[in-house]
């Protein structure tokens, strides 16, 4: 992200950018960023966009050798073209020789490394790609927004905020905006305010279930199954994430249990350490032997329903009134 900020501050830039990655909000933004940079807004003659796949490499190869009209340079935007996933020899090709008034931007959702279009563009251009980000830049981030708004929030609510959002930069922007209004006229945001207005992703929803199930509050953990349902929810979705949560409290049992930190596990498990401290107080009602149990009972549930022994809807239902029958 540096490298474009500087091709962009000193209007240097390469014949190829290749922006992918798994944050959509930064793809999208630095996207933004280079046609800013690159295109007189008016100059709609030497701009062209693509998007989807199907498009004919031929077919801009031969744009890109039409010269620019009465400009600088000719800007193509090429969007999820599966060029880089799938084999594209022609213009990988067409790399090597790019003629120095082109730029072409791909903004990918996947990308395979070892193929010969990721290097042909890593060899004539720049690649960067867009990670998830970690949860103290986000939180620099989240911070940064309210500060410029006059607003602060104590460093727990800050926490309920990230776990409600999770870690997509779109959603924690579109779910901040909410509690800006909703906050006018106030400096501190509370955990009040942010139980009223942001909404619980999916993979939290499925986390209050889990703690539900761990309480042995059965009605609350179905209520909640229920309403994962009516949001439309595929029943296989909710019992992998299911799955997956026990499963990240079989490891934080097992690494506790050898004398592991709530850092060391957080990194393990690639979650905030605020997480890993829910987790601490989740794991302390179970032996390890019964998370070991609950992962196998995962799994063979979904082979169950795979195989058609089970219905999806059952299978999970059955599941979480056995582990939160208070027995």
């Amino acid at each position: 992200m540096k490298s474009i900020q500087e091709d962009i501050k000193n209007q240097q830039f390469k014949p190829v950018y290749l922006l992918f990655g798994e944050e959509a909000y930064l793809r999208q933004q630095y996207k933004q960023k280079l046609l800013d940079a690159l295109m007189p807004e008016e100059d709609t003659m030497n701009y062209s966009r693509y998007e989807g796949k199907g498009i004919e490499p031929r077919e801009i190869i031969d744009l890109a050798e039409t010269m620019p009209f009465f400009a600088d340079r000719r800007v193509i935007l090429l969007e999820d073209t599966g060029f880089f996933k799938n084999k594209c020899e022609e213009l990988a090709e067409y790399f090597k020789q790019l003629p120095d008034y082109l730029c072409m931007i791909f903004v990918e959702s996947e990308v395979d490394k070892r193929g010969k279009m990721y290097k042909a563009a890593k060899a004539a251009g720049r690649v960067t790609e867009f990670a998830v980000q970690n949860i103290q830049t986000l939180t620099r981030w989240v911070l940064q927004m309210l500060g410029r708004e006059g607003k602060r929030i104590t460093q727990r609510d800050m926490e309920l905020f990230l776990t409600k959002t999770g870690t997509d930069m779109g959603n924690i922007r579109m779910e901040l905006e909410k509690l800006l209004v909703y906050t006018m006229g106030r400096e501190i945001v509370s955990s009040a305010d942010i139980e009223a207005v942001c909404t619980t992703q999916t993979s939290n929803k499925i986390f209050d279930m889990v703690r539900a199930v761990t309480e042995r509050n059965q009605k609350k953990a179905l209520d909640l199954y229920n309403d994962l349902l009516t949001l439309k929810e595929p029943p296989m979705r909710i019992l992998f994430l299911l799955a997956k949560q026990f499963n990240q409290l079989m490891i934080t049992k097992e690494m506790s249990e050898k004398g592991y930190g709530q850092p060391e596990i957080a990194s393990q498990l690639g979650v905030p350490p605020f997480v890993v401290r829910n987790y601490f107080q989740i794991v302390k009602r179970y032996r390890l032997s019964q998370l070991r149990q609950a992962v196998e009972d995962f799994t063979e549930a979904e082979e169950l329903v795979k195989t058609g022994r089970l219905g999806d809807v059952l299978s999970v239902e059955l599941l979480i009134v056995e582990y939160s029958s208070g027995e």
